[in-house]
């Protein structure tokens, strides 16, 4: 199972940007997924999930009305669109795939694979 992850880089705070992750190696239709980050000094923490079927979406509070999860099925990819963005904001993201049977949740454990990280710089 492979995640890669793309999309990062530096923005200015109040700007934007999209990451992607593509899946290969499992039925990606079958998986939830959700986006995670770890800023320098502090634990890694849930950003978005999304619903194998994408119907269900979750987010953190701290992200909520900026931040958009979707999937491409055909395209075997997640996309985390990413607004307003804040100097807090900072961090390495990682992709996941949920593990079989489980539903996305707010919790590493209950994600089996993860992607190798991008990194978002907001600058203020």
């Amino acid at each position: 199972v492979q995640l890669q992850a793309s999309g990062g880089g530096l923005v200015q705070a109040g700007g934007s940007l999209r990451l992607s992750c593509v899946v290969s190696g499992l039925t990606f239709r079958l998986r939830d997924m959700g986006w995670f980050r770890q800023a320098p000094g502090k634990e890694r923490e849930f950003v978005a999930a999304i619903s194998r079927s994408g119907v269900r979406t979750d987010y953190a509070d701290s992200v909520k009305g900026r931040f958009t999860i979707s999937r491409d099925v055909a395209k075997n990819t997640v996309y985390l669109q990413m607004s307003s963005l804040k100097t807090e904001d900072t961090a390495v993201y990682y992709c996941a795939v949920a593990r079989y049977g489980s539903r996305a949740s707010r919790s590493a454990l209950d994600y089996a694979y993860w992607g190798q990280g991008t990194q978002v710089t907001v600058s203020s």
